[in-house]
């Protein structure tokens, strides 16, 4: 058993494993402790998404379904091997399971067969979904299963814990499949042979695309086997306020005039017609990243060169089809970093 990690604590956690892990919205206060208690902890459950692409994974992930509100894990994890936090508190991932299994867990020995449904896993586990359809044939990038690998190990290296501290949905509640695609037993070797090594360490800020990338100490071949991923919420009690993760109230920081970056604008801010300086800056950026299908320059008005060479600036990201079909999301947008057109100086 073990007290949760904080928000800072898990952040920092994951990051020494060498993870990129991107911040998603209020994540740090996103949770359903109001509905249910949070810890003690006792382990992690790894999930897929039975979903494509990463934006729309990311979002559902985060706010969850009208019949299952989010944040549904506390982590999700792309094609290439990045983290996105979305949630840190109770999460609807677990839903019931068994009593012997979590037994197990906590004596970290070989799990029993997941037979009954009587047990509240929300409260005892971590979860992180992986983007995959779940439908056998959806192909698990090796830079996907090192994240696995990674966070996984960050939380167990947190607490402490052992390679048996980290399940599968499906070996958690009767009917679960997921994850489909890899075996747990080939995940808990690769988990226990990079516990016996020191974390990789952060990735280098200014080359992100690092953490993609090699899997460091305990990588390998997953086996190609193995057995959708919601859960249900249960209980009631606790809550969370607005305080940092140590109880201190926050200091209220000085609010710059403008923020340095234009904020998302949304989706259907993108359509023929319109118009607006933000546009032009957005369409500048892109041909500093070498994103230019522009034959005369950026200019303020959406159209095709601008969708054009923002599919570009998704598909060097590493998006592909839906995810690269040049209409601006929240996540390529906020790697872009278009500077706010209200913060430049006159002139």
């Amino acid at each position: 058993m073990a007290t949760p990690l904080t928000g800072s604590q898990l952040l920092a956690a994951l990051r020494a494993e060498g993870l990129v892990v991107h911040e998603v919205r209020d994540w740090r206060r996103h949770n359903r402790n109001t509905k249910g208690h949070w810890g003690p902890m006792n382990g992690v459950v790894v999930h897929h998404t039975a979903t494509e692409g990463t934006e729309p994974s990311v979002d559902l992930c985060y706010d969850g379904r009208p019949d299952l509100p989010g944040p549904l894990c506390h982590g999700v994890i792309d094609k290439a091997g990045e983290v996105y936090l979305v949630g840190n508190g109770r999460a609807n991932h677990a839903g019931l399971g068994d009593r012997d299994v979590l037994q197990a867990v906590i004596d970290e020995v070989e799990l029993p067969e997941d037979r009954l449904a009587d047990t509240d896993g929300n409260r005892h586990f971590y979860g992180f979904e992986c983007i995959n359809l779940g439908d056998g044939q959806d192909p698990w990038p090796e830079a996907q299963l090192a994240a696995v690998e990674k966070a996984a190990a960050a939380i167990c290296r947190a607490h402490g814990w052992g390679e048996r501290s980290v399940i599968g949905h499906k070996e958690w509640q009767p009917g679960k499949i997921d994850p489909l695609g890899f075996t747990m037993d080939a995940l808990r070797d690769r988990i226990q042979s990079r516990l016996a090594e020191p974390p990789e360490g952060p990735v280098d800020p200014v080359d992100p695309s690092r953490g993609a990338q090699g899997a460091g100490p305990g990588t390998g071949p997953i086996a190609a086997n193995g057995s959708g991923g919601g859960a249900g919420d249960v209980g009631a009690a606790s809550g969370t306020g607005g305080a940092l993760d140590d109880g201190r109230t926050p200091p209220v920081p000085p609010m710059p005039q403008h923020p340095p970056y234009e904020p998302f604008p949304g989706g259907g801010f993108f359509h023929p017609g319109a118009r607006d300086p933000v546009i032009a800056a957005m369409g500048e950026r892109l041909i500093a990243e070498g994103c230019d299908h522009y034959r005369h320059g950026s200019g303020p008005e959406w159209n095709e060169a601008h969708r054009k060479s923002y599919a570009s600036w998704q598909r060097k990201l590493g998006f592909h089809g839906k995810d690269a079909d040049g209409v601006p999301g929240r996540v390529t947008w906020d790697r872009l970093r278009v500077p706010n057109t209200q913060a430049r100086p006159p002139g």
